[in-house]
């Protein structure tokens, strides 16, 4: 699943005309980039949430077929944007068991698993080496497995393996998907890995254009 329903005030004012995963780096939109490595790596199904703008991703995208994958939308205009848990808890009929998440407004280099499994545990998250925007970091991880607290934490790249038992006592509305993550950590149920490659949040304007002018 590709998280793309978010209005992206930070983002403004690029993001009051196109949706933030619409914009684009190294010359293609975002979220052409994860569609590409996704099919690179394995996964024919692919479920974006939409809500901001929405109509212009299936407009850009259609059925997915030109990338050898089958796209499906999980519409969340009526509601307005869901927020990250509750978009993941709407979309969960065109999910499986066991699914991938990605944040549409993130520029990586990750090569995404098709046959990642989770095991005993309820999600699995890369974490990345702290950016200047989040020094303090989210997560600690120690062994493979996160914690909610340690002296050396880090930042969740925003791209997570999860059951959906995780979201089976949420109910379906607008939620965020921290609280939900912080629980099944402190119960020791979230393993993670550290990533060291290549990982952008591309949060604001400004860190669009240092992108764009770092990679030409």
């Amino acid at each position: 699943m590709i998280l793309a329903a978010g209005r992206g005030e930070r983002m403004r004012p690029l993001s009051d005309t196109l949706p933030k995963p619409l914009l684009h780096v190294q010359g293609k939109p975002l979220i052409i980039h994860h569609i590409e490595r996704l099919s690179r790596n394995g996964f024919k199904e692919i479920v974006i949430n939409i809500a901001h703008l929405g109509h212009l991703i299936p407009k850009l995208l259609g059925n997915g077929a030109q990338w050898n994958v089958a796209l499906e939308y999980s519409d969340e205009r009526a509601e307005g944007a869901l927020e990250s848990a509750g978009g993941i808890c709407k979309a969960l009929p065109l999910l499986g068991s066991e699914f991938l998440v990605v944040n549409g407004d993130i520029w990586c280099d990750y090569a995404f698993d098709a046959n990642y499994r989770l095991k005993q545990y309820l999600a699995h998250l890369l974490l990345v080496p702290n950016p200047p925007h989040n020094l303090n970091g989210d997560f600690a991880l120690s062994q493979g497995v996160l914690s909610n607290k340690a002296n050396l934490q880090y930042t969740f790249s925003g791209i997570g393996y999860y059951r959906a038992e995780l979201f089976k006592d949420l109910p379906c509305g607008k939620a965020a998907l921290a609280p939900l993550l912080r629980e099944a950590i402190a119960n020791r149920r979230v393993s993670g890995m550290l990533y060291h490659g290549v990982w952008h949040d591309i949060g604001t304007p400004e860190r669009l254009q240092a992108v764009n002018v770092s990679y030409k």
